[in-house]
């Protein structure tokens, strides 16, 4: 086993924190994930080696509400290499009050599948 077929990543799937060591074939495969103290750590080691994601959470503007900022989240995770893209994605937007938890933001956000919702409710002003 060379290095140039192993990976290090520290495991967020629970509040654990393992070192996982993953270890790759010559496409690119996973072979073994190591270091994980539960089963998420195999599954977290092994998503993130070959497709890493992410939840974003980020704000939108709120025209005439109580608040002037409005928290927001993905439904689900994107490519970890859009994260940017979504953030730059819902900068512009701008929501009048008043406004529900759940309500959707975007939808199918830059064709990644998840949505972008409130995770708050705002009054207007």
């Amino acid at each position: 086993m060379s290095d140039e077929h192993l990976a290090n990543y520290l495991c967020i799937g629970c509040p654990l924190g393992c070192r996982l060591e993953v270890e790759d074939d010559d496409t690119g495969n996973v072979v073994e994930v190591r270091g994980h103290a539960c089963k998420r750590g195999d599954t977290y080691g092994r998503q993130e080696h070959v497709d890493p994601r992410r939840m974003v959470t980020t704000s939108v503007r709120v025209i005439g509400g109580v608040w002037a900022k409005l928290p927001v989240k993905t439904t689900d995770s994107v490519p970890k290499s859009m994260v940017n893209d979504v953030c730059k994605a819902v900068q512009n937007v701008a929501l009048p009050a008043p406004i529900k938890i759940g309500t959707v933001v975007l939808t199918n956000v830059l064709g990644t599948g998840a949505d972008i919702v409130a995770t708050r409710d705002i009054d207007q002003a």
